[in-house]
């Protein structure tokens, strides 16, 4: 790199891509755990480099993007609509399968209606950003996803982030503003690195109080937790004191989308106003049949959503008991503290080497030296599936000096 660098003339404007060296870096350390190719999967195992490993690290939460029911139902349609709609909703590209699923998804989340999106990210970004406009004031949790932040940059109201989770920090700064100006409050349900919940039955009551709307992006909860899966509210059976609730399908509905839902004069508005909505080409046609497949087999299976949380439950006292820092997980994502970065890289490693692929995360998308190995699970993971990450966990914290034998965690971080 450095002798492209010598040689090449370029713009000023290019000069961080240059300096850019970290990745390449860690490359040559080989320890760089992302941008991994799969090269076959039955969705508890992948193969990597020639390797079959668990995957400990998906958000294929109900195990159903290799259900032969959804791959049936994404083949059947491609031979109807063909691969795609080369079009946004807005004009050509609204088929009756959108109409069909926007129908079913407003039913099943109890709301009047919903919106599709091409992708998660588009949602939020694309929702939060024209709901609130330079009159209003968000109010973002520090530790939203990203999608979320930049909806609210992109927005043209004025956004302050409260500290995650605290509700106190939350009520000063809406007591700060002016009471007669919009208001409107913004949580991820389920927080995608630690596996915590929002604090639903709190934020109700602050948004009641303070006449502020209530935004929850359940990316990771739709399909995962609550009365029937409906995600986060509904664990606290608050799901009609939420205003606007978005979800994802590139989870638990086994494709890739999103959609939010409302009354129906607010998902209007932004059906219409939209830009990300309006100028994005719609779902593919096989993207939304198998959609519409997981939400049926969701709500015809109910073992699936048991079996989630008995794992999710299994693993986090497990993992625990070993001597590990899970932070304060309530559900299928399970974080495990390592430290500092490239002890987390090494971690990942021996992990992989062992026969289990999980997520490394690292600053800023997590504390300085809190840098951690993201684990998540399926519903159809088996109990050997379990134990083996159990035991590669147990090896892999032993040698490095995570745990010890006793079951007693070896590196003092703060949860």
């Amino acid at each position: 790199m450095g002798d492209i660098k010598a040689e090449t003339s370029y713009s000023s404007v290019f000069k961080k891509a240059y300096d850019f060296t970290m990745a390449e870096e860690i490359k040559e350390s080989g320890l760089y755990p992302y941008f991994k190719p799969l090269q076959a999967t039955d969705g508890t195992t992948v193969n990597i480099e020639g390797r079959d490993v668990i995957m400990a690290g998906s958000n294929n939460y109900l195990g159903l993007t290799n259900d032969p029911r959804t791959i049936e139902a994404a083949q059947k349609v491609i031979e109807v609509y063909g691969t795609g709609c080369t079009g946004s909703r807005y004009l050509n590209g609204t088929l009756d399968l959108h109409l069909e699923l926007e129908e079913k998804l407003a039913e099943f989340m109890r709301k009047d209606s919903c919106v599709l999106f091409s992708t998660g990210y588009q949602t939020n970004e694309g929702s939060i950003s024209t709901i609130a406009d330079r009159n209003d004031v968000i109010f973002s949790d520090k530790d939203n996803h990203a999608c979320i932040v930049v909806g609210t940059q992109v927005s043209n109201a004025k956004t302050v982030r409260y500290r995650h989770n605290d509700m106190d920090h939350l009520r000063t700064l809406l007591e700060r503003e002016d009471p007669s100006v919009g208001k409107i409050i913004v949580t991820d349900g389920v927080f995608s690195m630690s596996g915590t919940l929002a604090k639903i039955p709190e934020l109700v009551q602050l948004a009641d109080e303070f006449d502020a709307g209530l935004y929850i992006d359940d990316a990771h909860a739709i399909g995962v937790v609550g009365e029937g899966g409906r995600g986060s509210a509904s664990v606290f059976g608050l799901m009609d004191k939420v205003e606007l609730i978005s979800g994802t399908f590139s989870k638990s509905f086994a494709s890739l989308g999103g959609f939010l839902v409302g009354d129906k004069a607010v998902i209007e508005y932004i059906r219409h106003k939209s830009p990300a909505h309006i100028f994005s080409a719609s779902m593919p046609p096989a993207n939304v049949a198998t959609v519409l497949k997981s939400l049926e087999i969701l709500q015809q299976e109910p073992w699936r959503l048991e079996r989630l949380e008995e794992i999710s439950n299994y693993m986090r006292k497990e993992l625990k008991a070993l001597g590990f820092n899970v932070w304060t997980s309530q559900t299928p994502i399970i974080p495990v503290v390592i430290g500092d970065m490239i002890s987390c890289f090494e971690f990942w490693k021996d992990l992989f080497e062992a026969g289990v692929y999980v997520n490394a995360v690292v600053p800023p998308a997590v504390p300085s030296g809190q840098a951690l190995v993201r684990t998540s699970y399926m519903a159809t993971h088996t109990d050997e599936h379990l134990d083996k990450i159990l035991e590669a966990f147990r090896k892999v914290g032993l040698k490095h000096g995570i745990i010890d034998e006793n079951g007693q965690s070896l590196i003092d971080i703060n949860s």
